[in-house]
Order: C-alpha cells, then structure tokens, then sequence
C-alpha cells in the first residue's frame, strides 16, 4: 500500500509541474506584460557548455493574428560576449520566437499590439554586486 501511494504522490508531482506551464502557454495574452511573460516561458537559453551567458534585446513586432511581422532585430548583446556567444544566443533568441508564435492574443490586444515593436530581453547573466560606498 505504502508503495502505491509513492506512486500516486510522483504522478501529483509531475502533474503539478506540467500544469502550470501548459496554462502559462496556453493563456490569452491580454496585457503588454503578458506578452513579455508569454515570451518568457518559451526561453531556452543554450548551456553552458556552447556559450557563456550573456543578456540579448530583440525588437519584434506582431500582426493581429500573433505572427511575426517582419523581421525581428538583434539590439543588444553583452559586450564581452564572443562570436559563438553571440551566435548560440542569437539562434536561443529565434527559436524561442519560433516555439511562442503565434501569440495568443485576446482581440483587444491583438489591435493594440499589432504593428507596434517591443523590445524583450532576455537576461541570462548574473548581475554584479552592487557596488557599497566607501567612508573616507
């Protein structure tokens, strides 16, 4: 009995982590936030072992449906990134515009963004401590 009820508590587990994230993607995107959140939950930045971590702007825009409208655009990459930094991250930055579009757009939203850029960033490095004034 103890070993079934192991089993059932796994299966709650998995269920609990799936859920969620199926909900997040699935959700209507009615808000400005929500389509940052909403690109957020398709992020997969490359590991460790291909690139360093840096942080990445594009700038994208969508047509009412959701869709890319043209062609997003890189605006920002760390400084100290190298070129295979920068090409892991850029190709992170597409697939995940791939994975998360169409967006779901309600049809409030869907006027109000349509044509309109937004810039998101992706931030994966850790920022530096912040600095503590010294007293002379």
């Amino acid at each position: 009995m103890a070993r079934r009820g192991g089993k059932l508590l796994l299966v709650a587990a998995i269920l609990l982590l799936v859920i969620p994230s199926a909900a997040a993607e699935n959700a209507q995107v009615n808000t400005i936030q929500d389509i940052f959140r909403h690109l957020r939950t398709c992020w997969k930045p490359p590991p460790p072992a291909k690139a360093r971590p840096l942080d990445i702007t594009v700038v994208v825009s969508f047509n009412r449906a959701g869709n890319i409208l043209g062609h997003p655009r890189i605006t920002y990459e760390s400084a100290e990134a190298s070129d295979n930094d920068r090409l892991q991250y850029r190709i992170a930055v597409m697939e995940t515009l791939q994975r998360c579009t169409p967006v779901p757009f309600t049809d409030a939203m869907a006027g109000a963004a349509a044509g309109r850029p937004f810039a998101i960033q992706f931030r994966t490095r850790k920022t530096s401590p912040p600095t503590q004034e010294r007293r002379v």
